[in-house]
């Protein structure tokens, strides 16, 4: 981190305006200047911020140094493991460390979106405690879903008020989205991911043969981030998309088919849009895409649907509100539509009327601090960003989206 600091004297003419770094004296540490004592100081700092995402297949394999390695060098590591990937990797998990000769401990955490709070975080931070981990030299190392990285993320940002980590995730969703940004969260009352920080992972290993695991319904709602990229930013994709998706989610992205093209391309996608906007400075972000109505309807219908899922239903009423302003054509629209049922992803629910998305709008409005700065598509593979998106207009396109819903195919 490089710091500078400007003392700043109290005006007493014209000439005390210009800014000046007074000089050091031995007898009062630089706090004087020509008798002023300094009552103001500006202080200009900036963090350097690097971090890896790599693709690392075969990352259980003891012959990999990777895991062991990651975020610095090998040595003690708490893993703190989704239940799930527990049942199904424990054993090689283990077998890894001992493998590798890293002196290590578990800590087994369910996760999903209804634990997902302060609670949990808590007991990361209880973990951490109990297994003395020190300051820098052993990052934590997060294997699962979005949720159990956000939990670990959050908890280590605030353990001595920074501690690295490194994220392994081992959904489709985390693969493409929760694991290559910089953001932690956790819920907070009715409100998703409410309370977070800015606390990127030193390094996220990416290994698709996690997926071969993975049910069918949690592949598809990795689908729709993949989605998102392709709609607002990548026709290429979309492409691969439309020809392969389907077969990409029926072989767990295991056979020959295009999954890597897909999978490095939605990951490319996101690091391009996330890079120079990491903490958000900038509130017009094309990622935002699909997360303008999802948040709240994804609240209002728990457990009943996945991230990926709301963020589908959010997709497909852009795609009908964008169609009624000419953004892209109907053709264009049916395309998207039928596409998101081909890879089982919902496209209209109840939650979508106009209440619950007027509640939406108006909390979003909050979020990008007071304006709508809603991303539309402006046909496929492109977007644009609109601040007049009125209550009738809302309501009528979630009326036409309904009949799309129920129209027969």
């Amino acid at each position: 981190m490089t710091t500078s600091t400007t003392p700043t004297t109290p005006a007493t003419s014209a000439a005390a305006n210009t800014s000046a770094t007074p000089a050091a004296a031995p007898a009062d540490h630089g706090l004087f200047t020509t008798g002023e004592p300094v009552s103001s100081w500006t202080v200009t700092t900036a963090l350097p911020v690097s971090y890896q995402v790599r693709f690392t297949p075969h990352l259980l394999d003891p012959a990999d140094p990777a895991l062991a390695r990651a975020g610095g060098p090998a040595g003690r590591r708490l893993v703190v493991v989704e239940a799930r990937v527990h049942e199904l990797y424990g054993d090689r998990i283990h077998r890894y460390f001992l493998a590798r000769r890293v002196a290590y401990e578990l800590c087994v955490l369910p996760a999903h979106e209804r634990v997902k709070d302060m609670e949990s975080v808590f007991r990361v931070a209880e973990q951490m405690d109990r297994f003395g981990i020190s300051r820098r030299g052993e990052p934590v190392i997060a294997m699962g879903g979005g949720v159990l990285m956000d939990v670990v993320g959050l908890a280590c940002s605030l353990y001595r008020r920074s501690t690295p980590f490194v994220r392994v995730p081992t959904t489709l969703i985390g693969l493409v989205d929760a694991g290559v940004g910089a953001k932690t969260g956790v819920n907070f009352g009715r409100h998703k991911n409410r309370l977070g920080t800015y606390h990127p992972a030193t390094a996220t290993l990416l290994d698709p043969a996690f997926l071969a695991t993975l049910d069918h319904r949690h592949l598809s709602n990795g689908m729709a981030e993949i989605l998102k990229v392709a709609l607002i930013k990548d026709r290429r994709l979309f492409e691969l998309l439309d020809a392969h998706g389907p077969d990409l989610v029926a072989e767990r992205f295991q056979g020959p088919t295009a999954g890597t093209e897909v999978l490095t391309r939605a990951v490319h996608g996101m690091l391009e849009e996330l890079q120079p906007n990491l903490w958000e400075h900038r509130l017009e972000r094309s990622m935002d895409y699909g997360h303008s109505f999802s948040p709240t309807v994804e609240m209002r219908a728990l457990p009943e649907l996945l991230h990926g899922e709301a963020v589908c239903l959010d997709m497909a009423l852009t795609t009908v509100l964008a169609a009624r302003r000419a953004l892209l054509d109907l053709e264009q629209r049916e395309r998207v539509l039928a596409l998101m049922r081909r890879l089982r992803l919902p496209v209209f629910h109840p939650l979508m009327e106009p209440d619950t998305l007027g509640d939406a709008l108006t909390d979003t409005v909050r979020h990008r601090d007071g304006r709508q700065r809603l991303p539309l598509p402006v046909g496929i593979g492109d977007g644009c960003f609109v601040d007049d998106l009125t209550p009738a207009e809302l309501a009528a396109a979630a009326a036409d989206l309904e009949e799309l819903s129920c129209a027969p195919r």
